[in-house]
């Protein structure tokens, strides 16, 4: 009698809600719901956020860390070595995170092969990065073989070469962390530089090398001496002019600079008393000096063609 009282009354509240967009979902886990009720139903009514600020009187010291430090910052290490028929070289560099390069070279008074070189190269980088208490380094070489042996992924064979890589490996725990990489030839040019330059100098045993300088020079070298050496104002061509012209040499002219001016006036003609320069192609290049230079560009500025532009090139 229940269950047919139930049944009517589901028949008739389905007729009734048949009128709504009902969709029926399957309830999810009774958990978090729980939880969430059991939360909600003793809530606080004094409840204070916690506080994140601290009173100054409660702290007893503030340290900086230091941020610069070498040792947390990886540094780079490019070795090369060179054995030639002149002698043996190796050059490294230290790059340090900030970019700043520190070469290094050494003459090898004693004979070995590329690979040994290769190898001493590589030790006397690793003993300067030991000595300035480096940790972390980048270790860069243009020889395959002694990379990959180093890295573990070629064997070694050469008993020659088995002392070498043990002591570097010797050393390279004096870092916390190490890592080998091959790179071309062409990327490596500085420590190459300095192998080559090594392998081919000859050095004294009883003399003092001195460290070697290096500049870059933005200017080309002759035009410095030109402004720098003139004294009047007559161009920078008027000795070739006199020598072609009247073969006459300059006053004072020592044996050596006359020979240099004889050599120099080969290639410049004299045409109607306006100097030419002959080019690679035999193409005549007019020697003009500053004052000239300015003014014709001038005018080519202005888009005024005048007498440079009717067949010569300037010089």
């Amino acid at each position: 009698m229940e269950s047919t009282a139930l049944s009517e009354r589901m028949a008739r509240w389905q007729i009734l809600l048949s009128e709504f967009d009902i969709v029926y979902v399957s309830q999810k886990a009774v958990k978090g719901s729980a939880i969430a009720d059991f939360l909600a139903s003793r809530a606080l009514e004094d409840y204070e956020p916690l506080s994140f600020d601290f009173l100054n009187e409660d702290l007893m010291c503030i340290a900086a860390m230091e941020e610069n430090s070498q040792e947390c910052y990886s540094w780079r290490l490019n070795f090369d070595g060179a054995s030639n028929a002149v002698g043996n070289g190796i050059g490294a560099v230290l790059v340090s995170p900030n970019g700043d390069h520190y070469p290094f070279t050494c003459k090898l008074d004693f004979d070995c092969t590329n690979n040994m070189a290769e190898y001493e190269a590589c030790i006397m980088g690793n003993r300067v990065a030991i000595e300035r208490r480096i940790k972390v380094l980048e270790v860069y070489g243009d020889s395959a073989l002694v990379i990959y042996q180093l890295k573990g992924e070629w064997e070694t064979r050469d008993p020659k070469l088995i002392s070498y890589r043990k002591l570097v490996l010797e050393l390279i725990k004096e870092f916390e962390n190490v890592t080998f990489c091959y790179l071309p030839r062409d990327e490596n040019q500085m420590a190459d530089a300095l192998a080559t330059l090594a392998s081919m100098i000859k050095v004294n045993r009883h003399e003092d090398m001195k460290p070697i300088q290096m500049s870059i020079h933005e200017d080309p070298a002759h035009c410095c001496n030109i402004e720098e050496g003139k004294i009047d104002d007559s161009p920078w061509y008027q000795d070739i002019l006199r020598y072609v012209k009247n073969r006459e040499y300059p006053g004072q002219a020592t044996k050596n600079e006359k020979r240099t001016l004889r050599r120099l006036a080969i290639d410049y003609d004299l045409d109607g008393g306006i100097l030419y320069k002959r080019g690679k192609d035999q193409v005549l290049l007019r020697c003009v000096d500053a004052v000239e230079v300015k003014k014709i560009l001038e005018e080519v500025y202005e888009g005024i063609c005048g007498t440079h532009a009717s067949g010569f090139t300037m010089a």
